[in-house]
């Protein structure tokens, strides 16, 4: 069998190893196979198809995985649009209720509903914007 080809299924295998695992470290010793499956198939002999394995492999283990585990492990972007308005206060403009009712967050009205439908909330009262769905805000009062 050729020697690239045994590269090649080797990177396939870690590859696959990689999907059950999801560390990082597999899928870039599977590159490194790649790269020297590569290497075998423009002709270069056995020992040098190991050494550039262990340099490739090495590299990306040390630099390379570090910042994929740093890019995983960070915290979710900023929200923005409509999901940014979850959670922020707002100001009942006309009685709401579990069928409807008005509210004004940052100047702009919204169609409202109370997030406990057995609850009714008066006109002047400041509540919390639990969920939003379409055009219709879910609140709960801040008391």
């Amino acid at each position: 069998m050729e020697p690239w080809l045994i590269w090649l299924i080797v990177a396939a295998v870690l590859a696959a190893a990689e999907i059950f695992t999801l560390t990082a470290a597999l899928g870039l010793l599977s590159a490194a196979a790649l790269v020297t499956a590569g290497c075998a198939a423009l002709g270069l002999s056995p020992p040098f198809q190991f050494l550039v394995f262990a340099v490739v492999a090495t590299v990306t283990v040390v630099f390379v995985r570090p910042l994929a585990v740093r890019h995983v492990l960070q915290p979710p972007g900023v929200r923005f649009g409509v999901e940014a308005l979850v959670g922020r206060a707002a100001y009942v403009v006309s009685e709401v209720s579990g069928l409807g009712g008005r509210v004004r967050i940052d100047g702009e009205e919204w169609t409202a509903r109370a997030y406990d439908e057995t609850l009714v909330i008066p006109p002047g009262k400041t509540v919390d914007v639990i969920e939003i769905s379409g055009t219709t805000v879910f609140v709960y009062p801040r008391d």
